[in-house]
């Protein structure tokens, strides 16, 4: 594609993906797979430059930019395979959710025979990495315990895992996940979607990320799981087989290197992380 004239649009551009693939695109040498285009334009936009929900807004934001890419920032999936993501109903607890996914594909496919635009859908596992969402109410596992440690060492209070610490995750560097959305930008052409994920292989038990966090935060207190507490799906696997053939492989960030990064990022950066009120005051 003709570099100079690209404008890349990234919704949800300051968010957790959005902020790894700012940092991707600008530290990555320009003109490498993963760096900047010469010439090109990408421009981060956030929800206060206009409400996606509203038609009127989008336009407005489309005008602005005139953007000839859009890297649209949405929401999570987690299904076995991209062979599988309508197949059978969802889960009761997530059904409105699961369902506004799928027709994200169903959408794509329907522009495609329609007008034969190329919009395609990924679908991340459990992302983490800087910039993430540290709130203890309202974050995600590596996030949430991050933060719950930190305050049991600063604190002096024992640091509580919920559940028995077994369940298995498949977890992607926010980093690493910026490099694939770049991928898919430049060299994937296809509507059909992808799963960006680490391999089955990889899989790593909450006791595990609860350990490596224990060690990057160096805590020294008291350590316990409370099994009393649900342990929610024992496994969400996800194949990553499409991406690595497409891709004709990938190196993924080792997780302990990933979460160290993550660790130190949120160290230094505490007082303008997003951590909710009840942290602050903890």
């Amino acid at each position: 594609m003709a570099s100079s004239s690209n404008v890349i649009l990234v919704t949800g551009g300051t968010g957790l993906v959005g902020k790894a693939i700012k940092h991707i695109v600008e530290t990555e040498p320009e003109g490498s797979r993963f760096g900047k285009l010469p010439g090109e334009k990408w421009v981060f936009a956030s929800s206060s430059e206009g409400d996606l929900r509203d038609p009127a807004q989008t336009r407005a934001l489309y005008e602005k930019y005139k953007p000839t890419h859009v890297i649209h920032l949405a929401a999570l999936e987690y299904p076995l395979d991209e062979n599988k993501i309508h197949t059978g109903p969802p889960h009761e607890s997530n059904f409105g959710y699961a369902h506004a996914k799928r027709m994200v594909d169903v959408q794509n496919h329907a522009y495609k025979e329609q007008f034969g635009s190329n919009f395609t859908s990924a679908i991340p596992t459990n992302v983490f990495g800087p910039h993430d969402n540290f709130d203890l109410e309202d974050s995600h596992v590596i996030p949430g315990l991050i933060h719950k440690c930190y305050l049991a060492k600063k604190n002096g209070t024992p640091f509580i895992v919920s559940g028995t610490g077994k369940p298995l995750r498949q977890f992607i560097f926010s980093y690493d996940l910026a490099k694939l959305f770049i991928w898919m930008l430049r060299e994937y052409d296809d509507v059909e979607p992808v799963i960006l994920s680490v391999g089955e292989d990889e899989e790593v038990s909450i006791k595990e990320v609860a350990d490596a966090i224990v060690k990057a935060l160096d805590f020294k207190g008291d350590y316990t799981f409370d099994t009393t507490r649900a342990d929610g799906q024992f496994r969400k696997p996800a194949s990553n087989k499409k991406l690595l053939t497409l891709m004709g492989g990938f190196q993924f960030t080792p997780f302990p290197q990933a979460l160290d990064l993550t660790v130190k990022w949120f160290l230094e950066n505490y007082n303008t992380a997003r951590t909710g009120a009840a942290g602050k005051k903890a």
